[in-house]
């Protein structure tokens, strides 16, 4: 997908158009403004955006915004930065900066203005980027920027979100679209206090919207994304036309029918190539079989490289080519891993989405270009496969936190259909951990480690795994083993890429003041390594929805040996909790000189009312309380 630069081949689309088509910058005043500054780090003094769409395969950006930065942690809004490409051109960019009592500081000049690529090691493409800055030491301080943008790319129309960031205030920002006569704008509005006001301007019809007075925005602990509670407007145009391919995105469906046209023809591989497929799986014994054989041929055969020119941001390169060049984006990638399955009687669909860590489903309400990257869907008898072709290291099947949980658009031959990728619960992202400890008269001790990660919890030591070389794997275990002061003795790590793929990780560490001595008694805690330690303030109204968005199952179990001699003074009761969130327990016995300790939390993703943050928060500190609990035994008196 275009501009494209990730190894996940999450494309930066609409981060770029979020830069093209802004809605924020900042300023300070007198009287009322006053208000505005208070909790933020910067105003908008004013903000205008105008989007002209020319036709349906050109448009002009023109945005003009004064913003006054109130101290160092709004400095970023003094940058700017315009990216564009083959398809945009960057007609003028002007920008003023003012110390607090209005005398100008500087005017922008062109030669200040930096012109960098915006690509990386991965990425190959026409992707540039100006950036003009205007930060200034003395707070407050006020930057005006002014720039325009002819685009060729007619599949993006802007997205306003006037209040961008947090602690940030806009005295008063607009947005307005001019559309030919006959052309129609699709837009989606959301937090608004004034709908759409819609007129006609000579040939054109006028589409304007207004925020005024708006405060810095205040986020809350397991609260949506901002985005959520921000005024917006999404647009999007009915057809359009991309270098010379025309089609439509009224429905999602339309969309697919665009993209198979790109698509059409670029599956055609090597005869040479279909033979040793063949080969390949000749002995597969199951459709899926062979999906996991082609599967490990992609990865070892090829390597992701992001290529993005023009409508090759959009359109595969044949597969052809990643079948001599050994390389691709994830589009080639994906094109080419289906040409394969289809190779060897394998049906398989292309696939867009908009990959990244738990973000935010698209909005499956408003047909548009929403994705940033390219899976491949196998239908099976039993399940849906899906296979991330730009990956060298992933299971096949698994989706995971970049992929999972969220609406992919199938580029079927019919067109586009929207399904859903696979939904991990709590039981498929477990942590399963037994230590076996011997303790010493001085409170140290030897612990041996073995935790079974799976799902989502194996994806950072997945990671670990593949990309870190065996010294830069012990100092990240240094880093992340949550455990009284320690040294690593003996590590280990095992793999298994099934469909929900785990990571078994053995330690061996040499533990120091494991228990703490104080006379006579020795004060032990069980829970060694999984201490829960956050939990939000309470509030006396809380004003939106709580969201959780990780499921997880952890269970510890620990074995304690003490040295003989200490006899048990005080054992913790057997713990329970349970709420809509999750689920919590934990028990300890002692049997001679023997402690074992149980621990299990489970926890639920989901969307909750306001009203039930109280519940979540006592939850979680009931939980803290409950790790930080203490077996004390005492030393016997010959």
């Amino acid at each position: 997908m275009k501009n494209t630069s990730s190894p996940a081949c999450a494309i930066m689309i609409l981060w770029l158009f979020t830069l093209l088509f802004p809605a924020a910058a900042f300023a300070v005043g007198e009287g009322g403004r006053s208000e505005l500054a208070k909790g933020a780090n910067a105003v908008i003094q004013t903000e205008e955006t105008v989007f002209t769409v020319n036709s349906l395969g050109s448009g002009t950006t023109r945005f003009k915004t004064t913003v006054v930065i109130l101290n160092e942690n709004g400095n970023h809004r003094a940058r700017l930065y315009v990216p564009y490409d083959k398809l945009s051109k960057v007609g003028y960019i002007k920008g003023a900066s003012y110390d607090r009592y209005g005398k100008k500081i500087k005017t922008l000049k062109n030669n200040e203005i930096k012109d960098v690529s915006n690509s990386d090691d991965t990425f190959f493409g026409d992707n540039r980027l100006k950036i003009a800055d205007l930060e200034y030491s003395i707070y407050p301080y006020t930057v005006e920027f002014e720039y325009e943008v002819t685009s060729r790319n007619m599949m993006f129309y802007p997205n306003w979100f006037p209040q961008d960031g947090e602690r940030l205030s806009v005295e008063k920002a607009t947005f307005e679209v001019l559309m030919p006569a006959g052309m129609k704008l699709r837009y989606r509005e959301s937090n608004l206090t004034k709908k759409v006001a819609v007129s006609t301007v000579g040939t054109q019809e006028r589409y304007f919207w207004e925020v005024s007075n708006l405060k810095p925005l205040e986020t809350e602990p397991y609260g949506p994304s901002p985005e959520e509670l921000v005024p917006s407007v999404l647009t999007a145009p009915n057809e359009f036309e991309v270098e010379g391919y025309k089609g439509s995105m009224a429905t999602w469906k339309d969309l697919g029918i665009w993209q198979n046209k790109l698509n059409v023809g670029r599956d055609v591989l090597p005869q040479e190539t279909i033979q040793k497929l063949k080969q390949l799986t000749a002995n597969a014994k199951t459709e899926e079989d062979k999906v996991r054989l082609v599967y490990d041929y992609l990865q070892g055969k090829t390597r992701y490289v992001s290529i993005q020119l023009g409508i090759g941001g959009w359109q595969p390169f044949e597969a052809s080519f990643v079948d001599t060049k050994g390389y691709g984006d994830c589009k080639a990638l994906t094109n080419y891993t289906k040409a394969m399955l289809q190779a060897v009687g394998v049906n398989s669909v292309y696939a867009l989405i908009k990959a990244g860590d738990n973000v935010a489903d698209i909005k499956t309400d408003f047909p548009s270009s929403q994705f940033n990257h390219v899976l491949l869907m196998v239908p099976m008898a039993q399940d849906t496969m899906w296979l991330e072709c730009t990956s060298q290291t992933e299971a096949a099947g698994y989706n995971g936190t970049n992929t999972g949980n969220r609406h992919a658009l199938l580029i079927t031959p019919e067109g586009g259909k929207l399904v859903k990728t696979t939904t991990y619960g709590a039981t498929d992202n477990q942590q399963i951990r037994s230590i076996n400890i011997k303790l010493d008269e001085k409170g140290s001790g030897v612990a041996k480690v073995q935790t079974l990660y799976t799902g989502s919890q194996q994806e950072i030591r997945d990671g670990v795994m593949n990309h870190l070389k065996p010294e830069e794997q012990r100092k990240w275990l240094y880093e992340q083993v949550k455990a009284p002061p320690f040294e690593i003795s003996k590590y280990n790590f095992s793999q298994k890429k099934d469909r929900l793929p785990s990571v078994t990780e053995n330690l061996e560490l040499s533990l120091r003041q494991c228990a703490t001595l104080s006379g006579r008694r020795m004060f032990v805690s069980p829970n060694l390594m999984n201490k829960w330690t956050y939990a939000p303030q309470q509030k006396a109204e809380r004003l939106s929805d709580v969201v959780r968005l990780s499921a997880f199952l952890d269970v510890d179990t620990v074995e304690i040996d003490v040295p003989t001699g200490y006899a048990v003074e005080y054992l913790p009761g057997e713990i329970s909790y349970k709420s809509v969130f999750g689920e919590y327990s934990a028990s300890v016995e002692v049997e001679g000189q023997r402690v074992l300790y149980v621990r299990t939390m489970k926890m639920y993703r989901g969307r909750y009312k306001p009203e039930t943050y109280a519940g979540l928060v006592e939850f979680l500190n009931n939980v803290i309380k409950a790790d930080a609990e203490q077996v004390v035994f005492v030393k016997n008196v010959p």
